[in-house]
């Protein structure tokens, strides 16, 4: 998006084109806990199309297609089939927390349109959670190929695979746990720090999937900052800045009611890109430009990725 508003599409190709250099394994565009719930079904359809012109056959495409009416879910499922991607990834309906019956029959319907479909769990944000047993009984549904497990409690991680064999993949939601849910018997990761480290990222998945304790432990400690730096404001809102400011893409604007990354954070994303490797920087012109830019809207940048 541009700071007016509108979507920017070569800054998005140049993030598309970013995870094809760095060998992201999948892509998830539209995620839930980025801008996509204030955006338009005909911009949903713009975002997707050029995924797939940039992507398609090189990374598999899963697009973000939950909220919490169903009839809006399936429209958004349904225009992700026609638009060529390869699954959706769905939210437990948030706010309303439906019972445990009442999810199962939310994903059934969405995985009954013959669709893959990868849950979603995150009861920090939604208020619901799906639990284990539940996971169990959806994941004898043909179209229901994963859970992203974003409740960042570990212990889950041997519950719900001992419960659902190899019938789905588990994929941890929560950057600074994931490779032990990895090591513990998940499958990857669906991440935030990738988007601004991705090949780093990618190591560390394949270094926990092949149990290299002490290889994860080199990969994964310069990435500490970013894990936890990263949610210093609300996801997507550091994540953009950090890509804003790595040269990944033209603005951090986010479109309300979020808003751009608070100055008084500047230093510590820009030390935890530093820490990871990604670039370097001077702390005293920062603070200077952190000093010049309070009251100010925008960075400096004229441009946005959606």
């Amino acid at each position: 998006m541009t700071d007016t508003g509108k979507l920017d599409i070569p800054s998005l190709r140049n993030v598309l084109q970013f995870h094809v250099d760095a060998g992201t394994d999948n892509l998830c565009i539209l995620g839930t806990t980025g801008e996509a719930s204030v955006m338009s079904m005909d911009e949903r359809a713009e975002v997707i199309k050029t995924a797939v012109e940039e992507v398609k056959g090189k990374i598999p495409i899963l697009a973000g297609t939950g909220t919490i009416n169903p009839e809006h879910v399936k429209e958004m499922t349904l225009q992700a089939i026609d638009l060529g991607c390869d699954a959706s990834l769905v939210v437990t309906p948030y706010y309303v927390k439906p019972p445990q019956r009442g999810l199962i029959n939310h994903f059934t319907t969405m995985a009954n349109l013959g669709f893959p479909v990868v849950m979603y769990n995150i009861p920090g944000r939604t208020k619901v959670d799906l639990t284990p047993e539940s996971t169990a009984i959806l994941a004898d549904h043909p179209y229901i190929i994963g859970l992203k497990d974003a409740t960042g409690d570990l212990d889950r991680v041997g519950k719900i695979r001992s419960l659902v064999g190899d019938k789905i993949l588990l994929y941890s939601g929560n950057d600074d746990t994931s490779a032990n849910f990895v090591m513990r018997g998940g499958d990857g990761c669906i991440s935030v720090t990738a988007n601004v480290a991705p090949e780093a990222m990618h190591d560390l998945m394949v270094a926990a999937l092949e149990k290299d304790a002490e290889l994860v432990k080199r990969i994964n400690e310069p990435l500490l900052g970013l894990h936890k730096n990263l949610f210093i404001e609300s996801n997507p809102i550091p994540v953009k800045w950090a890509a804003w400011r790595s040269g990944i893409i033209d603005s951090p604007y986010c479109r309300p009611p979020l808003c751009e990354l608070d100055p008084k954070f500047h230093v510590d994303v820009e030390t935890a890109l530093e820490a990871a490797g990604l670039f370097s920087f001077d702390l005293n012109e920062l603070k200077n430009t952190q000093f010049a830019n309070i009251g100010s809207s925008s960075a400096g940048s004229s441009n946005m990725s959606p």
